[in-house]
């Protein structure tokens, strides 16, 4: 039996697909836009496209493969259009909360068996633990305390790939994209969210970013904050420590315009100077409630310049707020970040934001978990953002829709009956038990050797276990 949430839900889930039709490009794009949409959020083990298929078209399996590899692998919508709508519907309902705080910088990895993926190499990946074989893309999210969505995706390319033209054509890099690193995607990602208007923030990001001077700097210049994690060897001069002014022209030659060092002039690292810092320094800030209590440490920050390479500059850098975390427990300082919020900023406030960058973490948890944004069995340049763009879609709705469903309480909707797969289906590659044969790949799709590699699915933390299974069957009755 149906209950007003089941039809409350189904209408604003089909209301939020058809405002992304709008800016899909062909009407013939609607359908297929919503199943995969719907089919993301169905509990099925894999969202790839021949799984989705046979949950969301169960009487013409075959066709709606057709239908959903053809609109993620080859029509030419544009992401950013639809990344930009998804934003446009989803940040009401984040900033119903409060106003945005940050925009967190990131990147995320794929683990991938094969080769002939597109962006695929030996490189580290965080889903693996260490370096292996994967796909890494780059993110840019805004976020308050409430929640968080990503806004910026793109496809680190590594120099192997950017300069084989034959790979590059095969999976359909587009002309215009060549080698960049990561931090020059990000920052391209900060710079279009600032011309695009969006509510500042403050740019969080961990140390792989946040030791990156000239990332920091584009940031600076944009007029915008940051609180970067950065490694424990990053030097600076602490307070009442200075570079030597430049030296002294002496009538002929070039005029000297370098700031100088020398052994009594020199910067320390932020790991020496956290042990050099007296006790009274150190106070125990709690930031935000955890699970089962609250979430605190112990934390100093310092006033100082960064240093790197500034014996090439003609002027040292501004001062900025140096934090150290040091819990008790530990030997020795744990964490560090370099801040250019204002000096007037509160301690505890600094804190907060700079621990912010946790909601980022979320966002991968659950799009990989939930709504399948590593099932992508493609090996195209297309597919692999198209995918990616439908999972934000997806999970951006989700973001929308949590406020809708008390934290805790009886359960409101009805079990959903998720449709029945044909008997005679045999997904693709699968063993036929009527005769041995090898079906054919389609061209869009890669063979079990390039697929990604399958993770043990775990249980989603976003929403309470009750209120998930109440979204999924209340989003999707047909």
């Amino acid at each position: 039996m149906e209950t007003p949430f089941n039809r409350d839900s189904e209408t604003r889930f089909v209301s939020y697909v058809e405002g992304l039709v709008s800016v899909i490009g062909h009407a013939d794009r609607a359908k297929p836009l919503l199943d995969y949409c719907q089919g993301l959020l169905l509990p099925c083990e894999r969202k790839s496209v021949e799984p989705m298929a046979a949950v969301t078209a169960p009487s013409r399996v075959a066709a709606q493969h057709q239908s959903l590899l053809h609109f993620v692998g080859e029509a030419p919508w544009s992401d950013e259009q639809v990344l930009n709508k998804v934003r446009e519907q989803v940040l009401p309902a984040i900033e119903r909360h409060g106003p945005i705080e940050a925009w967190i910088i990131d990147d995320t990895g794929f683990a991938k068996k094969g080769r002939h993926s597109v962006g695929v190499a030996h490189q580290y990946c965080g889903e693996l633990g260490q370096a292996g074989n994967c796909q890494v893309a780059v993110t840019l999210s805004i976020a308050n305390h409430h929640a968080s969505l990503p806004i910026g995706y793109r496809l680190y390319l590594p120099k192997e790939w950017a300069e084989d033209q034959t790979r590059r054509k095969k999976v359909g890099v587009p002309e215009g994209v060549g080698f960049k690193t990561k931090t020059a995607i990000a920052l391209d990602q900060v710079r279009s969210a600032y011309a695009a208007g969006l509510a500042r923030g403050v740019v969080l990001m961990d140390g792989a970013y946040g030791c990156d001077t000239q990332l920091r700097s584009g940031i600076s210049a944009l007029g915008l904050s940051y609180a970067v994690s950065i490694p424990s060897s990053t030097t600076v001069w602490p307070p009442g420590r200075e570079p030597l002014a430049p030296k002294p022209y002496v009538g002929h030659g070039r005029r000297p315009t370098r700031l100088r060092r020398d052994s009594m002039h020199k910067p320390a690292s932020v790991k020496v100077l956290a042990l050099d810092l007296p006790k009274k320094s150190w106070r125990t800030i709690r930031w935000r409630e955890g699970s089962n209590d609250w979430l605190g440490s112990r934390f100093a920050r310092v006033r100082v310049r960064p240093a790197h390479d500034d014996y090439r500059r003609h002027a040292p850098r501004p001062h900025e707020w140096l934090l150290i975390e040091w819990p008790e427990d530990e030997r020795e300082p744990t964490r560090y970040w370099l801040s250019t919020l204002p000096e007037e900023i509160a301690f505890n406030r600094l804190v907060d934001l700079a621990k912010l960058r946790w909601r980022i973490e979320r966002d991968y948890q659950e799009l990989k978990q939930e709504v399948g944004l590593g099932h992508y069995e493609g090996r195209g340049w297309r597919g692999f953002h198209h995918h990616a763009t439908l999972c934000i879609a997806a999970y951006g709705f989700l973001v929308s829709e949590r406020e809708t469903i008390p934290p805790s309480g009886p359960r409101t909707a009805a079990p959903r009956q998720i449709p029945a797969v044909p008997e005679d289906h045999r997904p693709r590659g699968g063993a036929d038990p009527t005769r041995a044969s090898h079906p054919e790949l389609d061209r869009n799709h890669a063979p079990e050797a390039d697929r990604p590699i399958r993770q043990k699915p775990r249980t989603m933390s976003m929403l309470h276990s009750s209120e998930r299974s109440s979204t999924a069957n209340a989003l999707m009755t047909q």
